[in-house]
């Protein structure tokens, strides 16, 4: 461009202390400009700000109405988009560029032509982005970076002040800055840690690198502590359309949760005198994400050289600078750490426990030694082990021990240490004595049921008491027993803890004794006859009795066969015992055999001896009767007991001895029929060898006729059986036996 076209300063600050300490921007649609001043011809339009209008002889601006301070900004970083565009002129293209700035001396009027609007001898970083080559009349596409100041009428783009400034290459071919499209550009600048006067600038197009380099102050910007910033661009004798948007300055410090600490741990050690802390773990304290930030610690402006062991003996104020590691905030110097020496503090105290066997068990964390948070303690039998740190006591949760004093080491995370005393103290104990308690056997067992709370154990009143089965139940306070009031037990031993409103127990032993029953010795199991009544005695020596019939007196008569109970009571004490009367077993007839006209009666059953008798009055003790008649006779028997006798009546029929089959219709046949209602009758005849040839049935009515299967027996003596069993008798069985001639003519 011509002499007058050239130098676009952009000064982007990253992270910035302001004034009012706020970040900056130019956005939204249409683009908000609160805080920034507009210079003619800049206008807003749309979401972008037109700087100058495609038009020759146009300038225009736009700045930031607050001033920056950059001291504290090691770091600082801006960004915006720009578009040059329009027709152009035939003479001179699309004139000139634009600048963005940040000046000491903001114009106060802005100049057309080559100075981009920036006015002569203006002093700051200036950035201009230049579209005119003045040497050529052509067409070009550069950056000139300018640290310093910028003599009047002098033009950015042939300012060379040695280390002050920085020319990119044509970029036309590449990076063309005319078009339609945006442009992205950022510029970073940082403190050259090998020279601080220096900053170092980086400028990005499009994230391609184009700017990266160390470069001095010079001028009126090496004594610069504040600025203005802005951006501009002019048309002189050229045509173009300049224009910015999404400009974004940050202009914060390091934002702190709060901006002075006061340590309530800086303690004195208790031998040197002096205090020592750890600077950096107060860092939390003033932000979030430590390991975002640097830290510098100084005193007086002396820098402190080993924050993780700052040692003081008196008041000190210690000065820190914040830096962001991102460069997104300026560094705040405003953080203060306020020491004060303290000597721990250390309050003695002391301790209740309750005792057992002369011990109690101490919670030693619960005493209230120091009021201060983030400590550890360390508790010691005696002073000499807290100063050797030996012999440490490992379960201060449940310490058990005598009455005695002990201590505790207090460290706190800076170093120091104190000292207080924990006296171990014994709660009063209830005063208990042992005792014992009987109760009555319950029946049919060695038990009895125990009301323990009856149980007199101490005089003292505010007292609660619980129940164990055993002493170390008692002691541990387990398995408890539940229904002391009805406890059951057998002779033995249970415990009582009696505890106070210290929460203090003493346990009491408490005997049980069992009451054995007593019986009546006289009163027995009787056995009688069915029909007879007889009388109970339980004899003399009881308090008072009750029988299951009703009566109060010492026996009872008239009564007969059955189960009786008394409640016999001694002392206290009552204990029922069951009696019965038994009636006697009547014997059974088992069987009787006949064989002739005699009789063997078999009896079972009963007590013998038996008696046997015919008529129920004269007895005799042979159980054979003989000379028996034929038909009906009755037999008696009794035993031991001579209860009722039993009795049996039996049919003796009229035997036959000689039969004659021939026919005649006289003695043919022997025949039982008449004894076919009998139960399990039975009639069978056999030969001399023992061989059974006939077996009565009801199909041949109980009778013989002396053949076998129709042929007629020879002639000979034959044996006969007859059996049967007589019901309601106990099925005694009836036996006959004996000899029959048969006479068969050939």
């Amino acid at each position: 461009m011509k002499n007058s076209i050239k130098t676009a300063t952009a000064t982007l600050l990253f992270l910035c202390n302001i004034i009012y300490a706020q970040t900056y921007q130019l956005s939204g649609n249409p683009v908000n400009t609160n805080g920034w001043s507009l210079v003619p011809s800049a206008v807003v339009n749309t979401d972008f700000i037109q700087l100058t209008a495609d038009q020759i002889s146009q300038v225009g601006g736009i700045k930031l109405n607050d001033p920056i301070n950059l001291k504290y900004c090691d770091k600082w970083k801006v960004e915006f988009d720009f578009r040059i565009d329009g027709n152009g002129t035939s003479s001179y293209g699309k004139g000139d560029g634009f600048a963005f700035w940040y000046l000491a001396n903001p114009p106060a009027s802005y100049v057309q032509g080559g100075g981009l609007g920036i006015p002569g001898n203006a002093s700051g970083l200036m950035v201009a982005f230049d579209i005119f080559n003045n040497s050529t009349e052509g067409q070009m596409s550069k950056v000139h970076v300018l640290y310093g100041t910028n003599p009047n009428g002098s033009n950015i783009e042939f300012n060379n002040t040695l280390g002050s400034t920085y020319h990119t290459p044509d970029l036309i071919s590449t990076i063309p800055f005319t078009g339609s499209n945006y442009r992205h550009v950022e510029v970073n600048g940082q403190i050259d840690p090998t020279n601080p006067v220096n900053w170092i600038i980086t400028i990005k197009i499009d994230n391609t690198m184009v700017v990266n380099q160390s470069l001095s102050p010079s001028g009126g910007a090496a004594g610069m502590t504040q600025g203005y910033f802005g951006f501009s661009a002019s048309t002189g004798a050229a045509s173009a359309r300049h224009s910015i948007k999404n400009v974004k300055v940050y202009v914060d410090k390091v934002p702190l949760l709060q901006n002075t600490i006061t340590p309530s741990e800086t303690c004195v050690n208790a031998v040197s005198g002096i205090a020592t802390v750890d600077l950096t773990t107060y860092n939390s304290q003033f932000v979030s994400n430590v390991s975002n930030y640097t830290f510098s610690y100084s005193v007086n402006g002396t820098p402190v050289s080993n924050p993780t062991a700052f040692s003081f003996t008196s008041d000190t104020t210690i000065n820190l600078i914040v830096k962001d590691n991102s460069g997104t905030f300026c560094d705040n110097p405003d953080a203060k750490i306020i020491l004060t020496p303290k000597d721990v503090e250390a309050t003695d105290t002391v301790l209740y426990g309750c005792p057992v066997n002369g011990r109690a068990v101490f919670n030693l964390s619960l005493a209230n030694v120091t009021s201060l948070n983030n400590v550890q303690y360390q508790y010691y039998s005696s002073l000499a082990d807290l100063n050797t740190g030996t012999n440490e006591i490992t379960n201060p949760g449940a310490y058990s021990s005598e009455q005695k004093d002990l201590f505790v080491k207090i460290s706190t995370p800076s170093g120091c240490v104190g000292i207080a005393k924990i006296t171990l103290n014994f709660y009063p104990v209830p005063l208990v004595n042992d005792t014992s308690i009987k109760a009555c056997s319950i029946q049919n067992t060695t038990t009895g049921s125990f009301n323990l709370t009856n149980a007199v154990v101490t005089t003292e009143a505010g007292i609660s008491k619980k129940y164990f089965a055993n002493y170390n139940d008692a002691l541990l306070e387990t398995n408890e027993i539940t229904n002391p009031s009805d406890y059951v037990s057998p002779n033995g031993l249970a415990y009582i803890k009696v505890i106070n409103n210290n929460g203090c127990g003493s346990i009491a032993k408490i005997t049980l004794t069992v009451i054995p029953p007593v019986f009546s010795t006289i009163l027995k199991d009787k056995i009688i006859c069915m029909e007879d009544q007889t009388t109970l005695d339980s004899g003399f020596g009881f308090t008072s009795y009750l029988w299951s019939t009703g009566a109060t007196t010492q026996s009872i008569s008239n009564v007969g066969v059955g189960v009786y109970w008394v409640d016999l009571k001694t002392g206290d004490c009552t204990i029922r015992q069951e009696v019965k009367i038994i009636a006697a077993e009547t014997p059974v007839i088992k069987q009787i055999q006949i064989t002739g006209n005699s009789a063997v009666i078999e009896v079972k059953g009963g007590h013998p001896p038996y008696r046997y008798s015919l008529d129920s009055i004269q007895w005799q003790d042979s159980d054979t009767f003989f000379n028996l008649i034929r038909g009906e006779n009755d037999f008696y028997v009794k035993d031991a007991y001579n209860c009722q006798p039993i009795h049996i009546n039996v049919t003796i029929p009229n035997l036959i001895n000689v039969i004659t089959p021939n026919g005649d219709g006289y003695n043919d046949t022997i025949n039982y029929s008449a004894l076919a209602y009998k139960t399990n009758l039975k009639f069978d005849i056999h030969d001399r060898y023992g061989n059974r040839i006939f077996e009565g049935k009801r199909f041949n009515n109980f009778t013989w006729d002396g053949t076998i299967q129709g042929r007629k027996v020879p002639t000979h003596s034959y044996w006969y059986y007859v059996s049967w069993e007589e019901p309601l008798k106990k099925n005694t069985e009836i036996k006959f036996s004996g000899w029959i001639l048969v006479k068969n003519r050939d």
